[in-house]
């Protein structure tokens, strides 16, 4: 089967789950504030959690762009759901692009795609203040040849319900905060102690509380390469190309609930056009511009990494920039759009028990701009552009 061929028939099949499934236990979600069990589970029995494997270790081989319309299907039907997506395919990605020679990483790649595991993400600690690039902890050798990892973190993507997680922590206990290393945690290579809770405004069926983690670890569970070069060639790309998918998909969502809403105005007065109809044409448009944003990113990212030199572009100061005014376009677009959306449809829209409620999907795209603070990337967009000379 050819790669298109796969992503072909992995989209259909998200698209049925996020109708069939996915949509029917988003509120439960919700209002529980618990993992999207049914709607992983569907995604597994797909294939869906493979298709940022490559060919050669028997996954789908889909390109970003291609990974983030899958999110983005989703994230249509549950925002959650959607965002544990984009979470995985990130720490997939950063496996797949960063394995090098490693036999062990090739090994798991392979037992992922067989059966369909769940990667989680640990990249906060206490202590950093939100510096996903700076470290406390750090791999200790121990004297059996082993590392022991103990991380506090503030947030823990869903790791309790993850098969394994992607660890960020110092090389060693000398190393400087920002000498870093992703390590591969699997669920039974540790011990997880839950320190904070999870009851969230939106996103809440991401489960993400705090977490004291204890590990033991082979020395081969390390990711080869620092992090530093994952981060910026993987993990931040992939983060916000993805995350902004899946905000558009909520965003779609929320525009598809408008428009039911006008057509219901239209039928119940034929030959008229509601006034509300010039407000969803407006905020159809603002949908379009947003897709537009985050779909040429990924059509560049996959280009540029289809080019002998490509990894290294990814590094620049350009491409810093860019990934950056994309996060945080997105991220301000997506709850604008949904605020024009709740705008059209009015009180129903505003109620939780109507049909045409948009209480979870203005709540959930509000967590756009406090994922990796707007305010932390203009600080950093305002330091880069001191420095930065258009081509």
């Amino acid at each position: 089967m050819s790669t298109s061929t796969a992503f072909e028939a992995l989209l259909v099949a998200c698209r049925a789950i996020a109708g069939d499934v996915a949509a029917r236990h988003a509120a439960d979600v919700d209002a529980r504030a618990r993992f999207p069990h049914e709607t992983i589970a569907a995604l597994r029995e797909a294939r869906v959690l493979s298709a940022g494997v490559p060919l050669e270790q028997g996954g789908a081989g889909c390109t970003l762009a291609e990974q983030a319309l899958l999110c983005a299907t989703v994230a249509q039907a549950c925002g959650s759901s959607g965002m544990v997506l984009a979470m995985h395919y990130i720490q997939v990605g950063c496996i797949a692009r960063h394995a090098g020679a490693s036999a062990f990483f090739r090994g798991y790649l392979a037992e992922l795609a067989e059966q369909q595991r769940l990667l989680a993400s640990m990249t906060s600690e206490v202590g950093v203040y939100g510096d996903t690039r700076s470290s406390i902890c750090s791999v200790v050798p121990t004297e059996d040849d082993r590392l022991r990892l103990d991380k506090d973190a503030t947030t823990g993507s869903y790791c309790t319900e993850a098969d394994a997680i992607l660890v960020t922590c110092r090389r060693a206990p000398d190393a400087a905060a920002g000498d870093q290393v992703l390590v591969l945690v699997r669920r039974e290579d540790c011990q997880l102690t839950q320190t904070t809770s999870w009851d969230t405004l939106g996103m809440r069926g991401t489960c993400s509380p705090g977490f004291r983690l204890a590990s033991c670890v082979a020395a081969e569970q390390v990711l080869p390469g620092p992090f530093a070069d994952s981060s910026a060639q993987t993990m931040v790309p992939y983060s916000h190309v993805l995350w902004s998918a899946l905000w558009w998909g909520i965003a779609a969502d929320a525009v598809a609930r408008a428009a039911a809403f006008v057509r219901g105005q239209a039928r119940q007065s034929p030959g008229t056009v509601p006034p509300t109809a010039q407000a969803l044409a407006r905020v159809s448009a603002r949908l379009q511009a947003m897709r537009s944003l985050w779909v040429t990113m990924a059509r560049d990212f996959d280009a540029t990494c289809a080019r002998a030199d490509g990894r290294d572009e990814l590094t620049t100061i350009g491409w810093a920039l860019r990934l950056n005014n994309l996060k945080i376009s997105a991220s301000e677009a997506a709850p604008a759009i949904v605020h024009e959306a709740l705008q059209i449809v009015g009180l129903l829209g505003y109620k939780n028990d109507s049909p045409h409620s948009l209480g979870r999907q203005y709540r959930d795209v509000l967590s756009a701009s406090l994922m990796i603070s707007n305010e932390r990337i203009a600080a950093r967009n305002a330091a880069l552009l001191l420095v930065h000379k258009d081509a």
